[in-house]
């Protein structure tokens, strides 16, 4: 079925089979007809590729993706919208539509089923109250994947884009580019969006690494430090770490002067391998007094 981003189409077809929109699932569909080709094109969406897609909405973008790609599955959590998508596709022979929630779905299990041979890209139009936690369970779940295209709040783009030492980088921002390459790709209006949101997106790419950004020797502990050093971003790095992981500060000091940074420095300004850096002094410290402070790790 084309002419999917044409609204009295989109809401012909969601009245026949009595859909509403849900707030609780963020559910924005697309109604520009140019963005949607480029998230295909600009996410790997070709001959020899299987897509994953995550949320289906009516269809718009699992169209343009069976186009392209060789497979696409959609995993679609709205079970209201699996007849609607009956029709939407029904003449796209190459889509699965999977009625599950992508946080508890066995997505490594649907990659080996439907995608053998094929390299894997995920696309999605991510709903914006869950972006960071699903694009965190695709890389920390070490899927074999190539790329992640997503459309995600232009705010949340830019944190998850965002390098590590600058004033716009958070724990996200870390996290994920010690799993990956992330870019920002377009921006996408409000009102590109039926119902319109209250602000803007943008669509970014990330391309996963074959081995992390970062070697570290309990990955763990990185990541509470990670975590931790941005709990109190205003605080300093020692002040933010001791109260996270429940040291003294002198103890986040001296870790922090282990890795050769200054005892002021901010979260903000660590790199991926200062991170790392303070993690395996951190750990040493903490091995060394194991029956003390357990702990750490």
């Amino acid at each position: 079925m084309d002419n999917l981003t044409n609204i009295n189409v989109i809401k012909e077809i969601l009245s026949k089979h009595g859909f509403s929109f849900s707030r609780a699932l963020g559910q924005n569909f697309l109604i520009n007809p140019s963005v949607c080709p480029r998230i295909a094109e600009m996410g790997s969406a070709q001959k020899g590729w299987g897509v994953l897609e995550i949320g289906a909405g009516v269809g718009v973008l699992t169209r343009e993706l069976a186009l392209r790609a060789d497979k696409v599955v959609s995993v679609e959590i709205d079970g209201r919208l699996i007849p609607v998508l009956e029709e939407t596709l029904a003449d796209c022979g190459n889509v699965t539509v999977i009625n599950e929630d992508v946080m508890k779905a066995d997505l490594s299990a649907i990659i080996a089923e439907h995608f053998p041979k094929l390299k894997v890209a995920v696309c999605a139009n991510l709903p914006y109250y869950i972006t960071s936690p699903i694009i965190m369970n695709l890389l920390e779940s070490r899927l074999p994947i190539e790329c992640i295209t997503v459309m995600v709040q232009k705010e949340a783009g830019v944190r998850l884009c965002a390098e590590p030492g600058t004033r716009e980088a958070g724990a996200v921002s870390a996290a994920v580019r010690y799993y990956a390459e992330p870019k920002m790709l377009f921006n996408v209006s409000r009102g590109s969006f039926m119902p319109a949101p209250n602000v803007d997106s943008c669509v970014i790419r990330l391309d996963v690494k074959k081995e992390p950004a970062v070697k570290v020797s309990d990955e763990k502990l990185y990541f509470r430090v990670v975590r931790g050093a941005f709990s109190q971003r205003r605080k300093t790095l020692g002040n933010s770490l001791s109260s996270a992981l429940g040291i003294s500060k002198s103890e986040a000091a001296e870790a922090i002067r282990a890795a050769g940074l200054p005892e002021n420095i901010r979260p903000e300004q660590l790199r991926l391998d200062d991170f790392a850096a303070v993690s395996e002094h951190l750990k040493e410290a903490a091995e060394s007094c194991i029956k003390e402070r357990p702990r750490l790790i």
